[in-house]
């Protein structure tokens, strides 16, 4: 009776244990779930080539600096020139002068549906 009442148990268990196994495989198994999972692993994958590709371009970049400077170095073209001062324009024009604040008003002209 022990015997019979084990082994009915055992198979009730496997059987429940199997059925959940088989559900959840099913559920992953859905167009929606496939195509998350698909994108989820498609970002991973940008991300993974993005980032080696940084560390890349980094690396290039460093080692094109250094051999700037040692080819200027040998050439003797590292020296920065010195340069010109630069020129400096009056910000606001002089509107002390009558003729211009009149010649002003008669050349521009701020109506905007005067080109339509």
């Amino acid at each position: 009776m022990f015997r019979r009442t084990f082994w009915f148990t055992s198979g009730v268990a496997a059987g429940v244990w199997a059925t959940t196994k088989v559900n959840r495989k099913l559920k992953q198994l859905t167009p929606e779930n496939l195509a998350v999972t698909a994108a989820n692993k498609a970002l991973d994958a940008g991300h993974r080539i993005k980032d080696r590709a940084v560390g890349f371009a980094l690396d290039v970049r460093d080692n094109m600096a250094q051999r700037e400077a040692e080819l200027g170095d040998a050439l003797g073209i590292n020296e920065t020139p010195e340069l010109p001062s630069p020129r400096r324009y009056a910000a606001i024009e002089n509107r002390t002068n009558p003729k211009s604040v009149e010649s002003d008003r008669t050349t521009y002209s701020y109506n905007r549906n005067e080109d339509h």
